[in-house]
């Protein structure tokens, strides 16, 4: 089954509830979207509400994936807030769903992503992600590269600090950015 895909909804209770249980789905099974398991609906309520905030205001913007009627993707295209950095954005809170996982689901946010990147006219995402989950391969896979690590900038718990691994696509072909001004 492919995903339908759905930029800037409506951000009703309902769907905000959907987007809670989701992330804290995600973030149950081991997903690296800004919590250590176990957390509760209550626990991703708190970072869910700020980011709620900024993509209902704006500037950030959101897109779903759907099988069927199941919501089993999300991502924010989070603004950088700096007119310098205006023609790039970091993808934040990138997630499948677990019990769909394998299905291709992540491929087909990423690429959907991607392409609305390129309608949206920036010329490259990003993307952060903690390390030691092998999730750098599959954004390789993608075409993203490494482009910065933050040693042991990830404390998620006594002892275990992680990697903070940043990934970059451009959405420019290089011939085309050394024709830029």
């Amino acid at each position: 089954m492919s995903l339908r895909f759905v930029l800037d909804p409506d951000l009703t209770p309902e769907l905000r509830e959907r987007i809670v249980a989701l992330w804290t789905d995600v973030s149950n099974a081991g997903g690296a979207v800004g919590f250590v398991p176990p957390v509760t609906t209550d626990d991703v309520r708190t970072l869910a509400g700020p980011a709620f905030a900024a993509i209902s205001d704006g500037p950030d913007r959101l897109l779903l994936g759907y099988a069927g009627d199941q919501l089993v993707a999300a991502l924010i295209f989070t603004d950088n807030r700096f007119n310098l950095k205006a023609h790039w954005c970091v993808l934040k809170r990138v997630m499948v769903h677990p019990d769909t996982q394998g299905k291709g689901y992540g491929l087909a946010l990423m690429r959907e992503a991607e392409r609305l990147g390129r309608e949206l006219g920036l010329t490259a995402l990003h993307v952060t992600l903690r390390g030691g989950l092998g999730l750098e391969n599959f954004y390789q896979r993608l075409g993203y590269r490494e482009v910065g690590r933050l040693p042991g900038a990830l404390r998620v718990g006594p002892g275990d600090d992680r990697d903070e691994v940043l990934m970059w696509l451009d959405l420019v072909p290089a011939t085309a950015a050394a024709d830029r001004p």
